[in-house]
């Protein structure tokens, strides 16, 4: 039997992944895909938070560079991630899987305010927590969101899970002769200026020794791989 190497993680998924063969919106084969993935290592007993973006449904960057202001365009966004959380929880629990949408916005009637003691014991009794609304605060981004409510639930890791198979000297979907890296500092990140994470979630995992493995989360049983110690993807560490 497959055995965890992480007591209690921090998933961090794009609101892109959602899409599926859409342009918008949520596709629902892929959020039973997400379940069925998540279930997979609750199975195994670790403890899960979870941030999921929303640049599915809204991408606050985007629309201020239209012409909306920036503050009022990142709140909608923080609303697409709320949207977002809403439909996992929904995923999740139809799997059988206890979960709770803690948000960085009051919104009481759909989700619980995020306190960190309460998102502590609901990991501690089992249920998978979802981060919605990022931050609670413009400018800084779903990923910023993620190394926070890491180091704040005391997670062992963050699992970013994307498109590709992990982290690359280049843009591997635009430059066939990009290298994979298996292992890789965050100084090195940050001074390659490569795209993983943003610069302010990156320094603060640095900062405060927070590891990250960066992985392929469309190959079905990536997710229980990385959990259970395997080679999968790309680890991101303060130290080479």
């Amino acid at each position: 039997m497959d055995k965890p190497v992480y007591k209690r993680i921090l998933l961090k998924l794009s609101g892109e992944v959602l899409l599926g063969a859409s342009s918008f919106g949520i596709d629902t084969n892929v959020l039973k895909f997400m379940a069925e993935e998540i279930e997979d290592v609750k199975m195994l007993g670790v403890q899960m938070g979870i941030v999921i973006g929303g640049g599915n449904i809204f991408r606050g960057v985007e629309a201020s560079a239209r012409g909306i202001d920036r503050v009022s365009a990142d709140y909608m966004g923080m609303l697409a991630t709320a949207m977002n959380s809403l439909a996992l929880q929904n995923a999740l629990e139809d799997r059988g899987i206890p979960t709770r949408v803690l948000s960085a916005i009051e919104m009481r009637a759909i989700a619980e305010p995020f306190i960190k003691r309460r998102a502590v014991r609901h990991l501690e009794k089992g249920r998978v927590v979802i981060f919605a609304c990022g931050t609670g605060n413009p400018y800084l981004t779903t990923d910023t969101a993620a190394s926070l409510r890491a180091m704040e639930i005391q997670a062992d890791v963050i699992l970013k899970a994307t498109k590709v198979d992990g982290v690359y000297d280049k843009d591997p979907v635009k430059e066939k002769d990009a290298v994979m890296f298996d292992r890789i500092t965050y100084t090195d990140i940050l001074a390659r200026n490569l795209r993983v994470m943003d610069s302010t979630a990156i320094s603060m995992c640095r900062d405060n020794n927070l590891p990250l493995v960066v992985f392929n989360f469309e190959k079905r049983g990536n997710i229980k791989s990385v959990v259970c110690g395997k080679s999968i993807g790309t680890v991101v560490t303060g130290e080479k």
